[in-house]
């Protein structure tokens, strides 16, 4: 079984949704009757355990880590001869801010960011920057700093969609089932919050960070 998924940055894309299928179905099957398993995502780093349920949602939020290629922690058979050099992990990765996890996905995504930021004085000629990407860039870093409304200090526009998106994906959220949520959260804001109305003007928002799309396995109208 390819596991080729794990470095893939975009935790929407088709691929990595089929591993985490892939993924949770093999645990169910190596642990029957279990209701909780460890969690292999980057921030429970295999020490934590949860729902198998919250496991697949942890893998979209927060990534599986990449030095889980063996899942001997979830019932896989290992070679004992060859295992003395699998890398360990022994330490939980610290709970991260989701402001900083977001600034985090836009940097993997645009990686040209941090390189031209880490070449700024140097005589290295900057990395080339297509136009359109730069400027997609410039717009989800606009909305990573902008407050959900004035004074919110938890939420930027961004992280405030991301969350949601999150949950949509989770529960298999129909678009209208969406909507409806999206719209009544926006109601409970101050009137001038920046929280899109609905599904589609949230998609634009993402537009670029690999987070807006998902598999969708109900009919297209729901």
């Amino acid at each position: 079984m390819s596991r080729r998924w794990i470095q893939n940055p975009n935790r929407c894309a088709d691929e990595y949704l089929d591993g985490i299928e892939d993924f949770i179905e093999f645990a169910r099957r190596h642990n029957s009757g279990a209701t909780r398993i460890r969690c292999p995502c980057r921030r429970c780093n295999n020490t934590l355990w949860e729902t198998i349920e919250n496991v697949g949602f942890h893998l979209v939020r927060n990534g599986m880590i990449e030095t889980d290629g063996i899942w001997n922690l979830h019932g896989e058979q290992v070679d004992h001869a060859s295992s003395s050099n699998a890398p360990r992990v022994d330490n939980v990765e610290p709970i991260v801010d989701p402001n900083d996890q977001v600034m985090g996905i836009i940097q993997d995504v645009f990686p040209f960011a941090s390189t031209n930021i880490n070449q700024e004085g140097e005589d290295d000629v900057p990395t080339p920057i297509d136009s359109a990407e730069f400027e997609q860039y410039e717009k989800l870093l606009k909305n990573a700093n902008q407050e959900l409304y004035p004074g919110c200090e938890s939420f930027s526009v961004l992280t405030a969609i991301v969350e949601p998106m999150h949950e949509k994906i989770k529960y298999r959220m129909s678009n209208l089932c969406f909507d409806y949520f999206l719209g009544v959260f926006k109601r409970m804001l101050p009137t001038d919050n920046c929280l899109p109305k609905d599904h589609k003007h949230a998609q634009k928002v993402l537009h670029g960070l690999g987070l807006g799309y998902e598999k969708i396995h109900a009919c297209e109208n729901n």
